[in-house]
């Protein structure tokens, strides 16, 4: 394995000086230790595609704990970090939305100095460089000796934003609001933790609304043991929530409006459902468009998601250097934030091992499915599947939600400075 490292190593820090010399960088080789500060023009770059929490995760943890002859680069194209967890209530609920989106200028705050936050989208990842929509630093093509795959999935708006720009983000947002205002009776189709929260949310924000979640299975939340749609279920029925199971929408090809102009929504076993807002809420589509073009058996067939090792390596043995981790992984572990930032860890300890000379030698370490989630404005819960082995789910109630989901913390904890209100619409 030793042999077939030092063999890929060779080719690859030769077409990185090659690609290095055409964009006027010069590289250094993995035997390069100098630990003193060293000018930017003679890094090797660990690019890390994609600043969710994982992809963050990972970034800051890299940028600790390599050498300085090493640059981390965050490649991500929107401007502010997304916090995706607070996207279904600040649809729903006013004046917090501008809330959602945390300015990237802390990330390197702990290890400042080369690392930078490279505000562009990879269009394309091949074995030794990326390509970028737009320049940066004079070029569109980046080399790198490590690259780290974080780009995650993608869900309907407003699960996630396209936009790129906080602005676009906080009209989006304040367009659901509206939407949702306006309504007498709003539909939301998706049983998993998007649509369950907007339900409970807009039910419980606004109780003389016809709500109803449609879901195509028997349950909702069907990645969870079946607890969880019982304890969903009582509360749809505590708070007037319809839940509507067993058949899946047919959602025309322009989708559906914000503006009340819907009138029902249509079932494949032929009911419909009267309604004036339709809120899409389905399923996680994986971003694995970049790697779509490299040679092998890179993605899943089956599913989508890009094939790993327990070192969180590409499985095709021709890419030792790239990894992924997190939602695009199939890596077996839960998709969630927490399990994602734990594989961040993996990654960083391989790289390093790598860069030294070593074999990667950390691994995954797959858990039961965990969950923290809103069942309205005060009431949430903690629940984790089973272990292999047990039967019962662990089971947390908790009562202690509030409006903005303490939005605060993720500002403090990712280095944005806070002073007065106004500056959470930085």
């Amino acid at each position: 394995m030793l042999q077939g490292f030092l063999a890929r190593h060779i080719r690859t820090t030769i077409a990185i000086a090659l690609l290095a010399m055409l964009a006027g960088v010069a590289v250094l080789s993995h035997s390069d230790k100098n630990s003193a500060m060293v000018s930017t023009s003679t890094l090797s770059n660990v690019i890390v595609v994609g600043g969710s929490y994982v992809g963050w995760g990972a970034a800051q943890r890299l940028a600790a704990a390599l050498p300085s002859t090493r640059r981390v680069l965050l490649i991500e194209p929107h401007t502010h970090f997304h916090h995706l967890f607070a996207f279904p209530r600040f649809a729903v609920v006013p004046d917090h939305e501008h809330k959602a989106f945390v300015p990237y200028t802390g990330i390197f705050a702990n290890t400042p100095g080369q690392h930078a936050h490279v505000r562009a989208k990879v269009t394309n990842v091949s074995e030794n460089f990326v390509t970028l929509d737009r320049p940066w630093q004079g070029s569109t093509t980046i080399p790198f000796e490590y690259l780290v795959l974080a780009t995650g999935t993608r869900l309907p708006a407003p699960g996630s934003v396209a936009a790129e720009d906080k602005p676009s983000g906080v009209e989006l947002f304040r367009a659901y609001q509206k939407g949702i205002l306006a309504a007498d009776s709003i539909a939301i189709v998706g049983g998993g933790a998007v649509g369950v929260q907007m339900a409970t949310d807009i039910k419980e924000y606004y109780p003389g609304k016809d709500v109803t979640l449609i879901h195509s299975r028997e349950h909702v939340m069907p990645r969870y043991h079946t607890k969880l749609h019982d304890i969903i279920s009582k509360r749809f029925d505590e708070l007037g929530v319809n839940l509507v199971t067993g058949s899946r929408v047919v959602v025309p090809p322009e989708g559906y409006p914000l503006d009340g102009r819907v009138t029902e929504v249509k079932l494949k076993d032929g009911r419909t459902i009267p309604t004036q807002l339709v809120i899409l809420a389905t399923g996680q589509l994986p971003n694995n468009d970049l790697v779509s073009t490299l040679e092998g058996d890179i993605i899943n067939p089956i599913n989508g998601f890009v094939r790993v090792r327990q070192t969180l390596q590409f499985k095709d043995a021709r890419y030792d250097h790239l990894f992924a981790l997190g939602d695009i992984a199939d890596s077996g572990a839960h998709k969630a934030a927490r399990p994602g930032i734990a594989q961040a860890d993996v990654v960083t300890k391989n790289i390093v091992s790598m860069v030294e000379g070593k074999e990667p030698e950390a691994v995954i370490e797959v858990g039961p499915a965990a969950i923290h989630m809103s069942l309205g404005m005060k009431e949430n819960v903690v629940f984790r599947n089973p272990p292999p082995g047990e039967s019962e789910p662990w089971i947390k109630p908790r009562d202690d939600g509030v409006e903005d989901l303490g939005v605060e913390r993720q500002w403090v904890n990712r280095g944005a400075i806070v002073t007065r209100p106004e500056d959470y619409h930085l």
